[in-house]
């Protein structure tokens, strides 16, 4: 059985939680520096407020632990927020403001569709996911992808995921829509 971490600081936590048991995978939640030695050997970040998360991140004493993990092969899962939280770049902001973690060789937009009134839904193609509903809710968009990075769809003509090896990162929410195959993706890795 596989044992996740989830971040639980901030955000969309617990749908993810709620996919993943569904799944049959054990769930543990990350809420200090302490719930780290708890043996989970796969870490979702999920969608919030990524200026907070990584504050907490910080400030909680996890940040540097978890990208080590994530570093050395973990498989982690970075949605929305948890994303930005990965990505290495964010556009707009100078090179020395990154993000807790930087782990994944992108470029993202906060906000990339407007606030929360220009959230919406869509359905694509994704990552050999035929016709995958997608939330988007005050969504980043990846501008760009790095050497050695995949892109795994687009929306509008817009990348909406993205995956180096053991990280995948995506803009939308598939907590949200009563779809487990990005999950179960996941937990393939």
């Amino acid at each position: 059985m596989e044992k996740v971490g989830v971040l639980a600081v901030q955000g969309a936590f617990i749908e993810h939680e709620h996919c993943l048991e569904k799944l049959g995978a054990q769930v543990v939640e990350l809420r200090e520096a302490a719930d780290l030695q708890t043996g989970f050997n796969r870490l979702v970040l999920p969608g919030g407020e990524s200026t907070v998360q990584s504050k907490l991140l910080i400030e909680l004493g996890m940040a540097e632990r978890l990208r080590e993990m994530i570093t050395a092969g973990m498989p982690v899962l970075g949605t929305c927020a948890g994303l930005i939280l990965l990505a290495k770049r964010i556009m707009g902001k100078r090179s020395v403001d990154r993000t807790a973690l930087g782990t994944l060789d992108v470029t993202v937009e906060r906000n990339a569709y407007g606030r929360q009134l220009g959230s919406f839904n869509a359905r694509a193609d994704f990552a050999g996911m035929e016709d995958l509903p997608m939330t988007f809710i005050r969504a980043p968009r990846i501008s760009e992808v790095g050497p050695g990075v995949e892109e795994l769809g687009r929306v509008n003509g817009l990348i909406v995921g993205a995956r180096a090896a053991n990280q995948i990162g995506v803009t939308f929410h598939p907590e949200l829509t009563g779809d487990p195959r990005l999950h179960q993706m996941f937990l393939n890795l």
